[in-house]
């Protein structure tokens, strides 16, 4: 058989280093510490956020701390929501929003969600493969939130390869945990997720955890040798302490509270605040409960106990199903000595309710033991004692139980703390806000600085 003639491998060559070049050229641009731009004179950095930008804010944080040292931030992330003010008013960071996938692809329902999943993730992959690759500049670093971790950590790995870019995973929790939350912990979607994060993660450069117990799952049981930070959740400077009178006059300007300000001021009326995302890893039906059975005990066996102004702060998909539990209960005269309010406020306004209220209360039920909700810290910073499911290995690490709050595992536990602290003397209360006071006085950018900053170069 005769060989194919010259001409034929020559033109085989050629089409196939065209293909090649063409591929090479089309890649994104590589990030080259000595070629940076004469108006640039800091660290860059992309800061990803597969979620709203204006509701993580540990994330915000992590932006606002790098610009204050000089760096350059694009953080990419969608745009449901408002983000912190400063970050719109830093000229050194930009935000690229990514595109909302189809409303089609969004179900709560279990058998089309394992149509529909894989879809959207589809499509997340190209948003970020354009924003990640095209739409943002080759940066040193890049710090991504997980969870999600699909299609996130694949994605950002890959980006990170092509541009000469090094990779930091910024862990809050676990995702196949949260997962495991709506179908079963031996789902064979939950199992693949569970490989999918182990295996994604293995390459990062740094990883940050949000708890030392995490930080330990990641060395004891995925096994990653590269560095492990654990940057604790600090209070933004926003989140103060607010003396009596500022109390009081935000408190009688605020819709939700303007009308009974007297009997606050008296002490006849209690203000309990929470903050929930209205998901299955917080329970409502525990406070829920427990207001029940406290309203119960102040109109028969404690007539001494005062009344609770309940906020609930804060947007989510099981809000209305418990919005209804709450006008059942109202119509059947179950809560006759427990108001429940629901709102959504301003950043500022958020962190002056949380310093005029007297209690905070965390109904976060960590899905894998060893994350903490953001939200006590906040209380904190504003000197707000919490109480808050506490049945999970990391939550000593942020309340000491008597000292800054306390920790409840049924409904039952929490109405009877509630009768302690609002039925008593008020000492007890009084401790634990001195408590909060110090637990509050340790700041996002004491931490970040001694952690973040000097991994990234920016702090000594």
């Amino acid at each position: 058989m005769a060989m194919p003639p010259f001409e034929f491998w020559l033109t085989l060559t050629v089409i196939g280093f065209t293909i090649t070049t063409t591929v090479l050229l089309l890649l994104p641009s590589q990030y080259d510490e000595r070629g940076g731009s004469k108006d640039e004179t800091g660290l860059r950095i992309q800061i990803l956020v597969l979620g709203d930008v204006g509701r993580s804010p540990r994330m915000q944080y992590h932006a606002l701390s790098i610009a204050k040292h000089g760096g350059y931030v694009d953080l990419i992330g969608y745009r449901d929501s408002d983000p912190h003010p400063d970050l719109l008013s830093k000229p050194s960071i930009s935000i690229f929003p990514i595109a909302a996938p189809l409303k089609m692809l969004q179900t709560n329902n279990r058998a089309l969600f394992l149509v529909y999943g894989p879809l959207k993730v589809l499509f997340q992959l190209w948003s970020l493969w354009i924003l990640l690759g095209y739409k943002t500049k080759p940066a040193k670093w890049m710090l991504i939130q997980n969870p999600p971790s699909i299609p996130t950590l694949a994605i950002a790995q890959l980006i990170c390869f092509i541009r000469n870019t090094h990779l930091i995973i910024d862990w809050h929790n676990f995702s196949h945990s949260i997962l495991a939350l709506k179908l079963g912990p031996r789902h064979p979607l939950v199992r693949i997720s569970e490989w999918y994060e182990r295996t994604f993660s293995q390459a990062a450069t740094a990883h940050f955890t949000v708890t030392n117990a995490m930080a330990r799952v990641l060395k004891q049981d995925y096994h990653i040798t590269t560095p492990i930070f654990p940057l604790h959740d600090r209070p933004a400077a926003h989140f103060q302490p607010i003396g009596t009178s500022c109390r009081f006059a935000f408190l009688g300007r605020l819709p939700d509270t303007a009308s009974v300000i007297d009997e606050i001021k008296t002490g006849k009326t209690r203000l309990l605040v929470s903050s929930t995302s209205w998901t299955p890893d917080e329970d409502f039906s525990l406070l829920l409960d427990a207001l029940v059975s406290y309203s119960e005990l102040a109109t028969t066996s404690h007539p001494h106990l005062p009344e609770i102004l309940a906020i609930i702060t804060g947007k989510g998909p099981q809000k209305e199903h418990y919005l209804s539990q709450i006008a059942a209960l109202n119509d059947q005269g179950k809560l006759e000595m427990a108001t429940i309010k629901t709102a959504w406020l301003s950043m500022s306004d958020y962190a002056s309710l949380l310093g005029a209220a007297d209690l905070g209360v965390s109904l976060h039920i960590s899905s894998s033991g060893v994350d903490l909700p953001m939200k006590v810290v906040d209380m904190f910073g504003a000197g707000l004692p919490v109480v808050g499911w506490g049945k999970f290995e990391a939550w000593p690490e942020l309340v000491k139980e008597k000292v800054n709050g306390r920790g409840f595992g049924t409904a039952e536990d929490l109405q009877k703390v509630l009768v302690d602290l609002f039925g008593g003397d008020g000492e007890e209360l009084k401790c634990l806000r001195e408590g909060a006071v110090r637990e509050g006085g340790r700041r996002w950018d004491d931490e970040w600085d001694q952690v973040a900053g000097r991994l990234l170069g920016v702090c000594e």
